[in-house]
């Protein structure tokens, strides 16, 4: 049986009779509230959804009523009848037995306008939860009081206040069950509050529910006498979030589109994250630290003197200047933090593991570069925030790494700016959010490290030797050819004059990577050393060939993108596993047949072949002097 009473808590809204229209104007005033529940499996997310959507309906259905009497007696029947109750979503995830994305549902009181996001309980399912997380202002916890903490309500209340949120209800569900207990009420409130406080969770209301009968929903129940505290619906409509301070921070404005109309108008777009801005500003544009002055602000298609935080504007300068999408215009002289490496907060949400050193697209705000990310320093333990020691990160697990990118952005740490200091990792393969990151602050090696200009530039000692740089890159199995091809094709060149090094796999494992095994992880490592010291040998004009079996397509452009535009060469050397077994005069494979050679490509490690390598050599068809004369002819001839 419900215990909700209309009359208790709604009074019906004489103005929505008289006048719908002033009636709709009145509630767009409404303030709107955004918040998100959340906790384990089962707990009755969707239900209680459900019951506050149902009792909000009925004030609705209140107000028709009485229009449809007043409308049908006025001749104004169906006109401005725009209401949307948004239900059937739950009836069909109750179909489901699951909620498996987040549900955004709207509804409305006499007091207020509410977004609720309806988030999966399922840990595989905690990146839709940040996702709703990440624009909610309070989050309702809830907890089955048959079941009390669990390890999911400690995550989703970790992840929750790690992005920002700070406004808490603990809404123990399902009281009917327990013969609403002040006993496990009480204790249910005291270990999620001692949880809490390890975590900086200051402002919790705790309140004892039923989301099928309506206990404590929108009026106090005759059955937990013992609770004298606010009713769940009261607390929404009277929480009260501290209104923002007036920024006194100077501009900062992500661009998103360069605005281009004509020849005679450039004017750059974006909405403004922080600060404000006038005409006749001076503004810098990162990273670079261009300098130049605002000489008009539009707001839509209207001129304006100023614009603030949260406004989408364009900005037109008074000289034409570098500007571009993915750019960040800051006041002058507040700009903000550039650097191309710092420490992070990850929230990993793949189900394939974080490889450390393995390139990622890493998305900030309109910015997107590459990014590599060491192994992490420490795991935390959602239950009771250790830091644990790992090598890697799992499936919803939450630990702090450093991150390299290939080139310096701006940014600020997220505890003073979500939009900046918020990022994103995306598998370049799959092309999936692989997690969610939060920059903790710049490393101080970026910041002491700066490129030295140098008089004399790789184009000079390419002239020098009266050629171009070139990396000529050789990948295959082992067994494929690859340094035999490697060493005649050198001797090639050498006779036509070139002035070339080889780096062999083998060799280079005797000195530079001797420290390096076989691990996926190593391998990455192997790659990205060899990538960089054949980058240094381009720099000094060198045509530079590589014998390596590289077995990651990741790995091959990340080094392609080291490069200079039309300067890498993969050469796919392509041999069937049987013939590369039998040329195999170390017995590598047969050690890595019985087990002996553990990661061995091929075998026990895979090998993912070069989908459009620049020339596709097979090596059972062509011999080794033939297969150099085909790089000859196509590459330098």
């Amino acid at each position: 049986m419900s215990h909700f009473t209309k009359s208790a808590v709604y009074k019906p809204d004489a103005l929505i009779a008289k006048d719908v229209n002033a009636y709709l104007k009145a509630h767009q005033k409404k303030l709107l509230l955004r918040f998100i529940t959340c906790g384990s499996v089962d707990d009755g997310k969707s239900t209680l959804i459900g019951r506050l959507l149902f009792e909000s309906k009925m004030l609705f259905e209140d107000h028709l009523k009485q229009l449809e009497l007043d409308s049908k007696r006025t001749g104004t029947q169906g006109k401005n009848l725009d209401f949307a109750l948004l239900l059937d979503g739950l009836e069909a995830e109750r179909e489901q037995g699951i909620t498996i994305d987040v549900a955004y549902r709207f509804f409305t009181t006499e007091k207020m306008k509410f977004i609720a996001a309806d988030t999966p309980g399922h840990e595989q399912y905690t990146r839709n939860m940040i996702t709703a997380a990440s624009t909610a202002e309070l989050a309702i916890i809830l907890i089955d009081a048959r079941k009390g903490v669990l390890t999911q309500t400690r995550r989703h209340s970790f992840l929750c206040k790690l992005i920002g949120i700070n406004n808490f209800i603990l809404a123990v569900n399902k009281m009917d069950l327990v013969k609403y207990s002040e006993s496990t009420f009480k204790k249910i409130f005291s270990d999620y509050n001692e949880f809490a406080k390890k975590i900086g969770i200051k402002n919790i209301t705790a309140i004892p529910v039923s989301g099928l009968l309506g206990d404590n929903i929108t009026s106090p129940s005759i059955n937990t006498t013992w609770y004298s505290g606010s009713t769940l619906m009261n607390r929404l409509e009277n929480l009260v979030t501290p209104k923002k301070p007036k920024s006194k921070n100077g501009l900062k404005m992500p661009v998103q589109w360069v605005n281009r109309p004509n020849s005679n108008f450039r004017g750059f777009s974006g909405k403004i994250v922080d600060g404000s801005v006038k005409l006749g500003e001076k503004v810098r544009i990162l990273p670079g630290g261009t300098l130049s002055e605002v000489s008009k602000i539009f707001v839509s298609d209207r001129k304006v003197e100023q614009a603030k935080t949260g406004e989408s504007i364009t900005l037109t300068f008074k000289d034409e200047v570098d500007c571009s999408r993915g750019q960040i215009i800051t006041a002058a002289d507040q700009p903000i933090e550039v650097a191309d490496q710092f420490e992070s907060k990850l929230i990993w949400m793949d189900e394939e593991d974080l490889v450390p050193g393995r390139s990622y697209y890493l998305k900030i705000g309109t910015q997107t570069v590459l990014a590599t990310i060491s192994t992490p320093k420490y795991q935390i333990n959602v239950n009771t925030m250790e830091h644990m020691a790992c090598k890697t990160l799992t499936l919803n697990t939450i630990g702090v790494a450093n991150i390299i990118m290939d080139r310096p952005i701006a940014f600020t740490p997220y505890e003073k700016n979500k939009e900046l200091g918020g990022f994103i990792l995306i598998d370049k393969i799959r092309n999936s959010t692989a997690a969610a990151g939060l920059i903790n602050f710049a490393l101080r090696r970026s910041k002491n490290i700066h490129w030295q200009a140098l008089d004399i530039t790789r184009k000079d000692r390419a002239n020098q030797k009266n050629q171009k740089a070139r990396v000529i890159w050789l990948t295959g199995l082992s067994g494929s050819g690859k340094s035999t091809i490697a060493n005649t094709l050198e001797q090639k060149l050498n006779n036509l004059g070139y002035h070339t090094f080889i780096l062999d796999g083998d060799n280079v494992r005797h000195g530079l990577n001797k420290d390096l095994g076989f691990t996926e992880v190593d391998r990455i490592e192997n790659i990205r050393r060899i990538g960089e010291v054949a980058k240094l040998m381009t720099d000094a004009g060198l045509v530079v060939i590589t014998a390596f079996i590289s077995p990651f397509k990741l790995e091959r452009e990340m080094v392609r993108k080291m490069m200079e535009p039309n300067e890498f060469f993969e050469i796919y050397i392509d041999t069937p596993l049987a013939i590369a077994e039998k040329r195999d005069v170390k017995g590598l494979y047969a050690k890595a047949r019985t087990g002996e050679l553990k990661n061995f490509t091929g075998i026990d490690s895979p090998y993912e072949p070069p989908e459009n390598p620049e020339i596709h050599i097979k090596s059972d068809q062509l011999s080794a002097v033939e297969a150099a004369d085909l790089i000859v002819k196509k590459l330098f001839i």
